[in-house]
């Protein structure tokens, strides 16, 4: 283990410029052994020390996580973070009531006063960075099971992570990188007190929805404005009325200079999950099953949703941030089912693939050492297939497609309590179960709920083996003949669940002997339990894929000596550099690395909700009042792409120049290269970013919100 480790380290600090320079997603602290020097002939004019600093202020000062799966940046002295659209959508839509719309009508806060506290987001801060590889495998060793040495890993990571952080506030977590081979610790800091400042109107922040989801050319104005509060010694500190805007170590300075061919363009942020190491039958696996089970199933939902949300504003309200959660990799897995196709990624990993087993079998010691990389791995896509569309059909359609099915079943920690007759713990579950199901029947359509749950028990029925059914199949198989609408009116009429009333009538009295006979939970434990027997079965196959990526990217990374390589994306914060760039998609087609507001006016379509356009953004392009954003040709510039290596959660990520001011605000990828995750393809990947001018257009401009203007540094 300890040679392999030394392999891997000392390929880590040697750079090839065989790899390509905008692919990557690169930690920040191996800046100094790995990037700077290209991303300075590329045209950056920043040193590491003023990207990544943990004695002084840097630009990782300015990123932070947005939420728990998103990116923003601070973009001024008091705390403002600008984010996505798409990211804020959740608070947005929290806010939201048929009263005060701000999903459809926007929300500008004019003043401090009008900020809107946001319980439940948070915005956190990188502190540092540390490797700690060392100390995890000192707990590790060759003859554990991967499944013991995971455990080990996680109780000595445990340790690490206190150590770290005693006698602050801060949190902190060891992660895993390069398929386990090394760890590095990661210190956070952690802000509650986040207020909703200002959001466009969704026919601005969501333009073109669905159908120009993951598309160039692209005219979304996807970005939405937050602050950052704290105590008054800045610190992190829960909701109070005497709380302060946050004064943060750094700050992006905003370019109103544009960006045109060629230009030098960095991306921090924290992407949550690549698999660039994945052998060709994962990939297999995943075309034939995870990728097609996720389009029919949440295709099929979607659509029942959306029919129920055109027709009812409160419905459209309560299900906005659901549908677009569901039909974001609804539409990213229809993609990348198509790029994996179309650019033959699988045969081209099958002969990657060869060439490992080629440079393996040509040494003894090799063999020894990562022999078993690949047959690891096709043991388990040969024992797994099975379960994992059963597994994958259980959650996809009947845990998370049916939420009363999702709901009932958190509630089993409560039958032992129910049966007590400790009077003091009742009462504290009453009260917990009471928090938590106003957040839930707020968002919340029983008659919607009730038409997803007799389609997606139908789905499941018809497309998941008999021996992977939960028992209440049988149920409905005996009783009601598989007439499953019949079968769930019963449980939508009957269930305490459906209805907050019903709930709370239930509450006032509790009884464990109720709560077990509701038809509801019934089902969702009966549902659970064949989960949980998946889950199981399939642990053990895990443990062999993983012990097979590990040997496998080890094996990798020492074959491919003199090549830096980049660990995937797991969620910490990353930087990508690149360039402004345009490209060819298809033979005589060509998209110009930069969209207008012209663009968009070229879309309006007023009876497709997804192509409306304000009346005011339209009176503002008739009457080109573009103030200091305009091009120089007096066109209002909207979005550009860049080459920049981005995954999910790099949305909301800053696009930052060569001088270390932001340009603009990543947002999507583009349609043609959705194997992205997988391979990366640098003549055909973008990235697809807001023109940050566009974003201070619509705030001082359409929004009318210049004192936010003011309160950012502007460069020139």
């Amino acid at each position: 283990m300890k040679k392999i480790c030394l392999a891997i380290i000392s390929v880590f600090l040697i750079f090839s410029s065989s790899v390509k320079a905008d692919e990557g997603m690169w930690l920040l602290q191996l800046l100094h052994q790995l990037n700077i020097d290209k991303m300075q002939q590329m045209g950056c004019e920043l040193s590491a020390d003023e990207i990544y600093n943990v004695n002084n202020a840097s630009l990782k000062d300015a990123v932070v996580i947005f939420g728990r799966g998103c990116t923003g940046e601070v973009i001024s002295d008091k705390g403002l973070v600008l984010t996505n659209h798409h990211c804020g959508y959740g608070a947005i839509q929290q806010h939201s009531t048929t009263e005060h719309d701000y999903l459809k009508d926007g929300f500008w806060a004019m003043s401090k006063d009008e900020e809107i506290p946001s319980p439940g987001l948070s915005v956190t801060f990188l502190v540092r960075i540390e490797d700690v590889t060392a100390k995890v495998n000192s707990v590790l060793t060759n003859e554990m099971s991967e499944i013991a040495r995971r455990d080990s890993a996680y109780v000595m990571g445990k340790e690490i992570a206190k150590k770290a952080t005693k006698g602050t506030h801060y949190k902190a977590i060891v992660k895993n990188f390069y398929g386990g081979n090394k760890y590095y610790l990661l210190v956070y800091e952690n802000f509650t007190d986040i207020r909703m400042v200002g959001a466009p109107p969704s026919s601005i922040g969501k333009f073109g929805a669905d159908t120009d989801n993951w598309m160039w050319p692209r005219h979304t104005g996807d970005f939405s404005i937050f602050r950052i509060y704290a105590s008054k010694d800045n610190k992190p500190a829960d909701y109070s009325p005497d709380n302060v805007p946050y004064n943060p170590k750094h700050h992006l300075p905003i370019s109103l200079k544009g960006v045109k061919q060629n230009d030098f363009t960095m991306i921090m942020g924290y992407p949550g999950g690549t698999d660039r190491y994945m052998t060709s039958k994962e990939i297999q696996q995943r075309i034939d099953i995870q990728n097609s089970n996720r389009i029919f199933i949440r295709g099929v939902r979607q659509e029942i949703l959306l029919e129920d949300m055109l027709a009812d504003d409160a419905i459209r309200i309560k299900y906005s941030t659901k549908y677009a959660h569901s039909a974001n990799y609804w539409k990213n897995s229809i993609g990348m089912n198509k790029a994996l196709k179309k650019l033959r990624v699988v045969t081209k990993k099958e002969a990657n693939e060869a060439e490992f087993i080629k440079w393996v079998n040509s040494s003894t010691e090799r063999k020894e050492k990562y022999g078993q990389a690949l047959p690891l791995i096709d043991k388990y896509i040969q024992s797994s297939g099975e379960l994992v569309h059963a597994n994958q059909y259980i959650v996809e359609a009947l845990l998370s497609g049916t939420e009363i099915i999702n709901k009932s079943r958190k509630f089993e920690k409560y039958v032992q309590i129910f049966n007590s007759k400790d009077q003091e713990k009742i009462n504290a579950a009453i009260q917990e179960i009471k928090e938590s199901a106003r957040a839930f029947y707020k968002d919340y359509n029983a008659a919607t709920d009730q038409k997803v749950a007799k389609a997606m028990f139908k789905i499941f029925a018809e497309n998941v083996d008999k021996k992977y059914h939960p028992e209440v199949f049988s149920l409905i198989e005996k009783k009601y003949k598989n007439n499953f609408s019949k079968y769930i009116d019963m449980v939508y009429e009957k269930s305490f669940f459906t209805d907050s009333v019903k709930l709370w009538k239930f509450l006032e009295k509790p009884s464990a002997k109720k709560l077990v006979k509701d038809p509801a939970y019934t089902a969702a434990i009966s549902i659970y339990k064949k989960y949980g027997e998946l889950y199981h079965k399939l642990e053990p196959l895990h443990a062999d894929l993983d012990k097979g990526n590990r040997l496998f990217i080890a094996g990798t990374i020492e074959k491919e000596q003199g090549k830096a390589m980049y660990p995937d994306a797991n969620f910490t914060m990353r930087l990508t550099y690149g360039t402004v760039k345009d490209y060819y998609p298809k033979d005589a087609v060509h998209y110009d690395y930069i969209t207008t507001l012209k663009g968009a006016m070229e879309k309006e379509d007023p009876d497709n909700w997804e192509f409306v356009i304000p009346a005011k953004l339209k009176k503002l392009y008739e009457t080109k009042d573009y103030g200091q954003y305009a091009l120089e040709n007096g066109q209002m510039p909207v979005a550009f792409i860049s080459t920049n290596d981005i995954t999910g959660g790099n949305s909301g990520s800053p696009v930052i120049n060569a001088k270390g001011e932001l340009i603009g605000t990543a947002f999507d990828g583009n349609w043609e290269a959705m194997s992205g995750d997988i391979v990366f393809e640098p003549e055909l990947q973008r990235t697809i970013n807001v023109d940050v001018r566009y974003t201070l257009f619509i705030i001082d401009k359409f929004a009318g919100a210049k004192h936010l203007i003011e309160e950012m540094t502007i460069v020139k």
